[in-house]
């Protein structure tokens, strides 16, 4: 792929030659992970799935309420009222809250940095993620790595 780079960035690669690359491309990845072939090949529109598992397992992933939906094969209209009857809450308000716990988890047990973590878990900036996490516990993401800091925050 990085031999690649310089001719997709000077716009001199021929439709032919990318085509052939693109296609070797697919079978080196399908040799490594033959798994792939139902992602690659699959156009279809998805099936309806679980949804509680599928949404614990990708959480993280910053897309919209749309998007989930369209994955889990329900319109938004059928994912709303069906994460609500599984969930008994909103989709928009319970990712937050579950990022926010796998935030806190982290910080508590392997103490990485806010910089480092808010947006593997979904959030887009630093401020907000610092904002809503200071919000559902009640210190900041530093006061929780770091007990001195919030007493040192206390005294001013």
């Amino acid at each position: 792929m990085n031999s690649l780079q310089p001719y997709y960035n000077h716009g001199i690669i021929k439709a032919p030659f990318a085509d052939v690359k693109r296609e070797e491309l697919l079978l080196i990845l399908l040799q490594k992970q033959p798994d792939l072939a139902g992602v690659f090949f699959d156009f279809g529109i998805p099936q309806k799935i679980n949804m509680e598992e599928f949404m614990n397992k990708n959480f993280t992933f910053n897309v919209s309420i749309e998007r989930f939906a369209f994955h889990t094969g329900r319109s938004l209209s059928a994912f709303k009222r069906d994460f609500r009857a599984i969930f008994n809450d909103t989709p928009n308000h319970w990712l937050v809250k579950k990022r926010l716990q796998e935030a806190y988890f982290l910080i508590d047990k392997k103490n990485p940095k806010s910089s480092d973590i808010y947006l593997e878990l979904g959030f887009e900036t630093l401020s907000h993620f610092s904002y809503a996490f200071k919000k559902e516990f009640g210190q900041t993401p530093t006061e929780l790595a770091d007990p001195k800091a919030k007493t040192a925050a206390n005294i001013r």
